[in-house]
């Protein structure tokens, strides 16, 4: 009876395990897939350089991306980048995606200055330079009226 006992253990433990295993690869994948995990729940965020944050990449109805090289930025076309942004040399709070991206449609006014003017023509997997003033009365003394550069990488192009 032991012995058929040890055999029985012996074969589901390890049935078990990978069980077990596959079940938190599929919650795992579904959770990242599709938006719903706790870091990706907000729609979007505008963090402190007034630059809106969308940290949900699945817009209802909108197609995929595409990075064909071939492709070049339009107005009124919705894409996916990372930057970094620094006031005299030095980043700044707000001022980067940690490469993470962020959706933005062209043409939308949502970033400052002429941010998103800078980035017609450029391609994906192109760095764009991006020189800005923030407004005077931005709301951030240490940001209020102050040149900045932004480094952003087109990651993707909805298409």
């Amino acid at each position: 009876m032991q012995k058929r006992i040890s055999t029985v253990l012996a074969v589901l433990i390890p049935i078990l395990a990978l069980a077990a295993l596959v079940t938190i690869l599929i919650v795992f994948t579904a959770s990242d897939s599709s938006g719903t995990s706790d870091e990706n729940s907000a729609e979007a965020i505008e963090d402190s350089s007034g630059i809106e944050t969308n940290t949900n990449n699945s817009d209802a109805g909108a197609s995929p991306y595409s990075t064909a090289a071939s492709l070049t930025v339009k107005n009124g076309d919705t894409v996916n980048i990372d930057y970094v942004g620094t006031v005299d040399g030095a980043e700044f709070d707000g001022g980067n995606t940690y490469g993470v991206g962020t959706d933005l449609i062209i043409g939308s006014g949502l970033y400052i200055d002429d941010f998103e003017e800078q980035l017609i023509g450029a391609h994906p997997g192109d760095t764009v330079e991006v020189k800005v003033t923030f407004p005077e009365d931005f709301g951030n003394e240490e940001l209020n009226g102050k040149d900045a550069v932004f480094e952003v990488v087109i990651n993707e192009i909805y298409k």
